[in-house]
Parts: C-alpha cells; sequence; structure tokens
C-alpha cells in the first residue's frame, strides 16, 4: 500500500494525497453480502437534528463482514480483496471449502488465493483467527473480541494493530493501539496481522467536496458563535473564547469523561497516552 501526490494543476489537487488501490483486485462487490444502508441526515426517528454536520453524501452499501470468525476448522480461500466505503481498511472475499462466502478484514500482506482458517489449534499465521491462549506472546493482532462470542471491537481501523503482551492465568494482556495496557480473557479471539491500508493516515483529501461525498457538512468552530449561540462564542475581534468547551458547557480537551466507576475499569492496566 502506498500514496500517491497529484501535481497542482487545480486548487484540489494541490494538497490531494489518496491511496494507490494497488492491492484492490476487483471493483464488483458480493450482491449476496450486500446490505442497504439508510442515511440518517443527522436526524432522529422524529425527524430533529440531533447530530450536526450530517448530510448528503454518495449512497453506500453496507458490506457484511464476519468479524466473529466463528466457521472453525473450515479453510477458506481468498477471492479478492476490496474497498469497503464503511470503513478505512480494505476487505477481503474468502470462500470456504463447503462453498459459502463470507467478508473479513484483509490483514496487511493478505493476497489472493491464500488460506486462511479460524479455530482452535490452527498456526498463528497472518489472517488466522485464534483464541489470545494459542496465540505466541509479543505476536501483533487485530479484530480483538472483549467478550468470547461477541465478535471482534478492538483494532479493526486502517494500519492499527495490538500487541500481545503476557498472559496470567484466565487473562491475557494486551497493548492497544491507543497506548493503554488492559487485560482480555483468554478465551477471547484475535486475528493474527496488522489491518490493511496501513498507509491510510497520510492521506488528504484537498478539497471540501471530497469530505461532502462523505456524508460531512460544513463545521463551524465554537468561538466564531455569538455567546447565544456557544459557551465559547462572543467577545471583542478574535477572542479565543475561553477554556475548550463543548456547546452543552461540558469541558474538552483534557478532562476525563470515562466513568470510574465503569465495571471494565478493573481491566485496565494502564490508561492511553495524553
Amino acid at each position: 500500500m502506498a500514496v500517491r501526490k497529484f501535481k497542482p494543476v487545480t486548487p484540489g489537487t494541490r494538497h490531494k494525497i489518496i491511496g494507490t488501490f494497488d492491492e484492490v483486485t476487483t471493483s464488483k462487490p458480493e450482491k449476496s453480502l450486500l446490505e442497504a444502508k439508510k442515511s440518517t441526515g443527522g436526524r432522529n426517528n422524529s425527524g430533529k437534528m440531533t447530530v450536526r454536520y450530517i448530510g448528503g453524501g454518495h449512497k453506500q452499501m453496507y458490506r457484511l463482514v464476519d468479524f466473529k470468525r466463528v466457521k472453525d476448522g473450515v479453510a477458506a480461500t481468498v477471492k479478492t480483496i476490496e474497498y469497503d466505503p464503511n470503513r478505512t481498511a480494505r476487505i477481503a472475499l474468502v470462500v470456504y471449502a463447503d462453498g459459502q462466502k463470507s467478508y473479513i478484514l484483509a490483514p496487511n500482506g493478505l493476497q489472493v488465493g491464500q488460506t486462511v482458517i479460524s479455530g482452535s489449534g490452527v498456526a498463528p499465521e497472518v489472517g488466522n483467527a485464534l483464541p489470545l491462549a494459542e496465540i505466541p506472546l509479543g505476536t501483533l493482532i487485530h479484530n480483538i473480541e472483549l467478550y468470547p462470542g461477541q465478535g471482534a471491537q478492538m483494532a479493526r481501523s486502517a494500519g492499527s494493530y495490538a500487541q500481545l503482551l503476557a498472559r496470567e492465568g484466565k487473562f491475557a494482556i494486551i497493548k492497544l493501539p491507543s497506548g493503554e495496557t488492559r487485560m482480555v480473557l483468554v478465551t477471547c479471539r484475535a486475528t493474527v496481522g496488522v489491518v490493511s491500508n496501513v498507509d491510510h493516515n497520510l492521506e488528504s483529501s484537498g478539497k471540501a467536496g471530497r469530505k461532502r461525498w462523505l456524508g460531512r457538512r460544513p463545521h463551524n468552530r465554537g468561538v466564531v458563535m455569538n455567546p447565544v449561540d456557544h459557551p465559547m462564542g462572543g467577545g471583542e475581534g478574535r477572542a479565543s473564547g475561553g477554556h475548550p468547551r463543548s456547546r452543552k458547557g461540558l469541558l474538552a480537551k483534557g478532562k476525563k469523561t470515562r466513568n470510574p466507576k465503569k465495571t471494565s475499569a478493573k481491566f485496565i492496566i494502564s490508561k492511553r497516552k495524553k
């Protein structure tokens, strides 16, 4: 995966940096794994805008990605590597030996024709999903479950990975992409490797229109508003707005928002880097 820069022939291409899509092998998704995706425009069920700066954008179909990987012991061959408009990572269409098709998150380096398998007792190779109890210490992993059988929730975005540091009794200690170190049950599954599209963080839209295609509308800062509209608004000239806070007055940029009484707090060994 690499990125490509453009010559500044137009204002929109002057700062445009996008991926090369070299690893993508097809532009047609598997129809049986598609689902309609409704756009909300930031409105709730009564039509009231509850989330600002959302609306428009290109129509998208949702790809049904298998985050559980519970089809154990059945080898699957990678048929295609595809672009998914719903996530930053690439997805891989795999066909199991019994003919069933499924989408999985594509790890970096996964090639068409490769075989992946999930379950207990499988080799800890790139693309294989197995319990944390059987993965060698120090291995880079992604697609990690928080609770056994629930489906992966951690380390799923482009280029992200976690590292398995140690095992203590029924818990494994993993270091997450944020820098947080936490305990997860060894019966939870994870996939070996790093998530694909590792250069995604180097990309730059180049123009506001590309954000509009993604369904993101112009976002205005609180400091440019009037006091009636935002706690940071008002003042003569370009006033900074005082201490950063949200529209509802909740402090931002530094204030801890996580509930200290949260049940899962006891599993966190060290918190994420600031």
